[in-house]
């Protein structure tokens, strides 16, 4: 059966479910847009805005098939937990590093390329790639690691690693807890899968993998920061530390080997669980899986989802750490500092709807509203969106004037960085995690060109460390991110702060010319 999507404004829509009385699926995007959403899109939309205890479900304008839920989605419960609209790289996310370095200092070839086989040398590429391949890196012994996923970046982790600690107020989350909220759930979990020979026979090698990026969509890149000429953009980009006309470096990737054995472990699990009970799969999706809060599997889910996110929110906080010394081995006395960190694939338990407090001290007009409801934000390619006046901003410096989002595009288009409207709260205080893709892996290496990838990198003088761009990570595999843009301005969920101009490119090239 066809999907009918209905607009309701220039990017606002809804997707009502057949047959059923439950809420529409709120879709953001212009119709441009929205046309660039497949039929295995919406059914998985469908399936999921059906599942068990599924109260809101947001298809964002980066949105794509996915397993399962589909990428670029939000889902909403207030009894249940779902692995699907998570995914398998736990915690994927951006962060950015501002430098003091004004753009001008980068301009020369030969310098990037330095700057390429600095952070090179430190941050190794590629999903089966750890420290051991790399000659700057930080060793990681086995006690480090097991204490760095069950406290996060503490400062004692961050000490031995050599990463500043007031990074730690910059982050969406430094550190997570098990599902008692305490971290002593984790070491517990984490004492559990030691005694497993093939978790235990993997760790060590897996722990190799912090300060790396992976394969696929993951890097690291080199950008000019352009702050919007407008009034707001300014103000709210002093306040999030962003240089105008300075260099900063963006960085993409997730929780590596370890979050990919977690999740997919609980996948198995939980698979297993369903045929035990003969419970139906929402759409009849084996990725679809589920657990009721309270419950041992529920339990089991959420520990092992926070083993996953301490190792990511380290990962990125390293990387950027290593970033810097390179940065500083090239040209000596550049300072930086962490802008903020935010993920992409989470479950959170976040409060919900019309909450935004009185807030006379932002951009927001002042307000009172009634408390939202407290529920688990699964979001599966979304990012958070908090305005100013949300309570989870309450007692930091982005109260009264809502936190960084970080939004990728492609190196050719540029990246942005956004504040959150008042509106946002339509989707779940959520928006899309970048451009989202338009072509498949197998259709971009079969439709696009090597030598035409790669001159367009060479004429916007974009470097990188790939001998050849990989096909499946060239612009055109990917959506047209102004107009992805557009949507998120239109609907009235953020506002752009500032667009970031790449001007060198870190990513994993092994498989460029399959």
């Amino acid at each position: 059966m066809t999907k009918t999507i209905i607009p309701t404004g220039e990017a606002t829509a809804i997707l009502p479910t057949p047959g059923s009385a439950t809420k529409p699926i709120t879709v953001i995007g212009t119709e441009a847009i929205r046309d660039t959403f497949d039929d295995l899109c919406l059914q998985q939309a469908v399936n999921s805005r059906l599942a068990p205890g599924v109260t809101n479900l947001v298809l964002n304008p980066d949105a794509h098939c996915g397993y399962g839920a589909p990428v670029g989605c939000v889902m909403t419960s207030p009894t249940h937990i779902y692995p699907g609209p998570v995914g398998v790289d736990i915690k994927c996310s951006m962060s950015l590093l501002q430098l003091d370095l004004p753009a001008d200092q980068i301009i020369d070839r030969p310098t990037r390329r330095a700057l390429i086989e600095a952070i090179c040398e430190r941050t190794p590429t590629g999903a089966g790639r750890g420290q051991r391949h790399v000659r700057k890196s930080r060793y990681v012994c086995e006690g480090l690691g097991r204490q760095l996923l069950v406290e996060g970046a503490s400062q004692d982790v961050c000490q031995q690693l050599g990463i500043p600690y007031d990074w730690t107020q910059h982050c969406e989350d430094s550190f997570h807890v098990g599902y008692d909220e305490t971290p002593a759930a984790l070491a517990q979990r984490l004492d559990r899968h030691l005694h497993e020979d093939n978790f235990k026979k993997r760790f060590s090698n897996k722990m190799q993998q912090l300060g790396s990026y992976g394969g696929g969509n993951h890097f690291g890149e080199c950008e000019v920061v352009d702050v919007c000429d407008n009034d707001r953009a300014q103000r709210v980009a002093d306040r999030f530390g962003l240089k105008d006309g300075r260099v900063a470096f963006l960085s993409h990737c997730g929780s590596r080997g370890i979050g990919h054995d977690l999740a997919s472990g609980q996948f198995r699990s939980l698979q297993r669980h369903f045929e035990t009970w003969n419970v139906p799969l929402p759409g009849n999706d084996r990725q679809l899986v589920y657990a009721p809060l309270g419950t041992q599997e529920a339990n089991a889910y959420i520990d092992d989802m926070s083993l996953g996110a301490n190792f990511a929110t380290v990962n990125h906080l390293l990387i950027n750490a290593m970033v810097l010394e390179a940065f500083q081995e090239v040209m000596p006395g550049v300072q930086g500092n962490l802008v903020y960190f935010i993920s992409h694939n989470i479950a959170r338990k976040e409060i919900v709807g019309d909450c935004l407090s009185v807030n006379g001290a932002g951009d927001s007009p002042d307000r009172a509203t009634k408390p939202g409801k407290t529920e688990w934000v699964h979001r599966k390619g979304a990012t958070r969106a908090f305005p100013a006046g949300h309570p989870e901003l309450k007692g930091t410096k982005y109260e009264t004037i809502g936190h960084p989002i970080l939004l990728p595009g492609n190196p050719q288009a540029g990246s942005c960085v956004m504040v959150a409207d008042e509106g946002a709260s339509a989707s779940c205080f959520s928006v899309n995690h970048g451009a989202g893709r338009a072509l498949g892996r197998r259709r971009a290496f079969r439709e696009l060109n090597q030598s035409a990838v790669d001159k367009s990198f060479d004429d916007a003088d974009i470097l990188s460390n790939c001998r050849a761009y990989p096909r499946d990570e060239a612009p055109a595999a990917y959506k047209d991110f102004n107009e992805v843009l557009r949507s998120v301005k239109s609907a009235g969920l953020a506002t752009e702060v500032a667009r970031l101009k790449a001007r060198f490119v870190i990513k994993d090239g092994d498989k460029a010319d399959d």
